[in-house]
């Protein structure tokens, strides 16, 4: 059998793949599980149309909002999660760690749909509103669209305030 020299590049070639494994060894615990929320149940108010009905996951705390979706292996349509945020801001949502396309739709404080956009699964890139919302509501993508639902239809708070 033939020994052979090991390189410098092929010792730091070598720890990086051992790093990689413990990353991801480390990443396979209880924080990679889909957390489930308290769930209600909403309307979206169609102007001149019947209302949209969803039900829909809160996640009000800042540590609830950071894990959202993640993990999920599917998101039903008429199921979302609505992020409740404590004052009016410009939101910014990423899919790191979501398995699933969404939509998500970005919603004044008075319930009424600002814009809505889609995501693509574990893009890091961000998806920013483009004024100040109070509420993000993610959906399975397109769900809005086969819904009927569009930018200035209101989603009825009352379950949530």
């Amino acid at each position: 059998m033939r020994k052979v020299q090991q390189t410098p590049d092929m010792r730091r070639l070598s720890l990086l793949c051992c790093l990689v494994l413990a990353a991801g060894l480390a990443g396979c615990g209880e924080n990679n599980r889909p957390q489930r929320l308290p769930a209600v149940d909403m309307v979206i108010e169609r102007e001149g149309r019947e209302a949209a009905a969803l039900r829909v996951e809160v996640a009000r705390s800042e540590d609830e909002r950071a894990k959202g979706l993640m993990f999920r292996q599917e998101l039903p349509d008429g199921e979302a999660m609505l992020f409740v945020f404590d004052r009016d801001q410009i939101l910014s949502f990423w899919m790191k760690n979501t398995l699933i396309p969404l939509s998500i739709a970005y919603i004044a404080w008075d319930g009424r749909i600002l814009e809505i956009h889609d995501m693509r699964p574990h893009n890091l890139s961000p998806v920013s509103s483009s004024r100040s919302a109070r509420y993000a509501l993610e959906t399975p993508q397109g769900w809005f669209e086969r819904a009927g639902v569009r930018p200035g239809d209101v989603l009825r708070l009352d379950p949530v305030l």
